[in-house]
């Protein structure tokens, strides 16, 4: 039987429709994954920002660059640095690290830079190292060896030795910086106003911390970033140059005192920034 035309066409219509259909599903199918993974790619979580400060500062001086780091979505951690020897403040950092999930960009100033080195070996969370006007010691070196390699450091002359007693009764050293020498020595680009507050806080650096040898440093294993202070009174650039170089460490300069994290905190972020993004 021959139906007519007109009830024949629904027919028609519907074995397109569902030829449309089936096809638009399999594009679906394939298309899908790929969108998936890239969503996934967007979306993976940034890693954990752990800043260490070093001698004659506290995590204050991070301030300028946790909030840029914050703005930017990172996950952020200052670490209190006790400053009390070069394998107990080690140790402490450890202790932190552990504590934190996923992974890290661990970044130090000045000794800092030492107690990071000790800090990371053998932590597999932690996926990059940054260095800024900092320690950048071989096994057994310490932060007193480096900043004597190459004139130019006058922190010796701007010290200030106060002696402590532990409270097991052994006498220890407290070292301070002048707070009539701490600008011109510590943060000769940073505000006045602001380095009378930083003299008048500044938390001091064990003789016995500074003068300790460094365990087997992760910069071997762990990529690592420098950011070179050129007018450093502490560390002079040409020593902080020859640590980068050893290390094999990108490496980066700014004209800026010690305090480069206070001065140039967009620099640093930056350079912290370049280190997550480079190990992601």
């Amino acid at each position: 039987m021959t139906f007519p035309a007109p009830l024949r066409r629904p027919r028609s219509i519907l074995t397109v429709l569902t030829g449309v259909a089936v096809a638009g599903a399999v594009t679906a199918a394939t298309i899908a994954p790929a969108s998936a993974h890239q969503q996934t790619a967007a979306q993976q979580p940034k890693p954990t920002v752990v800043l260490v400060h070093g001698a004659f500062a506290d995590s204050t001086s991070w301030n300028g660059v946790v909030k840029e780091l914050r703005r930017d979505g990172y996950p952020v951690v200052a670490v209190a640095n006790p400053l009390r020897s070069l394998s107990g403040d080690s140790a402490y950092l450890k202790d932190v690290l552990a504590g934190i999930d996923g992974p890290v960009v661990l970044a130090g100033h000045s000794y800092g830079g030492s107690v990071i080195s000790n800090a990371a070996t053998g932590n597999t969370n932690v996926k990059a190292l940054v260095y800024l006007a900092a320690f950048l010691p071989e096994k057994g070196e310490s932060a007193v060896d480096l900043s004597g390699k190459f004139p130019g450091s006058t922190l010796g002359d701007a010290l200030r030795p106060v002696p402590f007693t532990d409270p097991d009764g052994s006498q220890g050293t407290d070292l301070y910086i002048r707070s009539d020498k701490f600008r011109h020595q510590f943060a000769a680009d940073v505000p006045r106003n602001r380095t009378d507050l930083m003299a008048v806080t500044q938390r001091p650096v064990t003789s016995a911390a500074l003068a300790e040898g460094a365990a087997e440093p992760a910069w071997k294993t762990i990529p690592s970033w420098v950011l070179v202070a050129t007018q450093d009174l502490n560390i002079p650039a040409k020593a902080q140059e020859f640590m980068a170089e050893r290390a094999g460490a990108h490496t980066s300069s700014v004209r800026a005192s010690h305090a480069v994290s206070v001065s140039q905190p967009g620099k640093v972020t930056a350079v912290i920034e370049d280190a997550a993004t480079s190990t992601r």
